[in-house]
């Protein structure tokens, strides 16, 4: 597999490839005059106005869209229509936004792949980073290589994926909440906590309801469930030191928990079954 990483994506990307890219598909003169005002709309550094000849907006709700639109063309398209029909293997690229994995069978594929695919973002006046954009080994370990050689886990879009045991004892891939992911949440909410540690109960509640209920329907899948009671339990100490903090007194359990019965904090639960595909027997 290709695990890559585009070096200021947002920043570098070029105004003029951009304009080409949207002249394929867009002719109404109205959207094209709206779209350049957003590119020439300038940036914002330590208090002085610049205007910016590569990237997109900074902070504008087109940014996504055309940033989007812009690697369709560099990477999507590139790799349905040049890569497919070169290699001899099956291969999979995983795109959102300007995060990808590319996943290959082969390993002649994916290194043929790897030689050419800086020179296809450079074209476009990209760079891949060169220190986390490597070429690793995810196979099975039921294929018998060395663990030395072998990438035991990766992180992507949030979740690690690893290899494990299924219930039948069969090697399959599964997700958990990666590290990273999970103490940046952590470190948000506790930031959120503190924040609003003078404010009515009733709010905090309802603000903690929402986050968590929201982290519970992006990482709510099967057999990430330990990651979701943990978070829900740390979120508990979390609030729960904070409103100590609030009344000057040190966070005991037996104090706490009465206002956790009375505004109990949303369960983990699991919104979708992600089942790993395992080997036909």
């Amino acid at each position: 597999m290709i695990e890559a990483d585009i070096k200021g994506y947002f920043d570098t990307l070029g105004h003029a490839q951009l304009r080409s890219i949207l002249d394929e598909r867009v002719r109404d003169g109205v959207i094209r005059r709206l779209v350049d005002r957003w590119l020439s709309a300038g940036v914002m550094e330590n208090g002085s106005f610049r205007l910016a000849k590569f990237g997109t907006p900074q902070g504008g709700v087109i940014s996504p869209l055309l940033a989007n639109v812009y690697l369709h063309v560099v990477l999507d398209r590139w790799f349905q229509r040049d890569v497919w029909p070169r290699i001899k293997g099956k291969a999979m690229l995983i795109r959102y936004a300007d995060d990808f994995v590319l996943l290959f069978e082969r390993e002649d594929d994916a290194r043929r792949v790897m030689a050419v695919l800086g020179k296809r973002f450079e074209r476009f006046g990209l760079q891949l980073h060169p220190e986390k954009t490597q070429l690793l080994s995810f196979n099975s370990p039921g294929l018998g290589e060395k663990r030395a050689q072998r990438q035991r886990s990766f992180d992507f879009l949030g979740f690690t994926h690893y290899w494990a045991r299924s219930r039948n004892g069969n090697w399959v891939v599964k997700q958990r909440t990666s590290k990273a992911r999970f103490s940046r949440t952590l470190r948000r909410l506790k930031e959120q906590c503190h924040r609003m540690m003078h404010v009515p109960l009733t709010h905090q509640h309802r603000i903690l309801c929402a986050k968590l209920r929201g982290h519970y329907n992006y990482f709510g899948i099967t057999g990430n469930g330990d990651a979701l009671w943990r978070l829900r339990h740390y979120v508990e100490r979390i609030w729960g030191r904070a409103l100590a903090r609030r009344n000057s007194r040190r966070f005991a359990w037996r104090r706490f928990t009465p206002l956790l019965k009375r505004f109990p904090l949303p369960p983990a639960y699991v919104t979708r079954s992600v089942v790993p595909s395992e080997p036909a027997t």
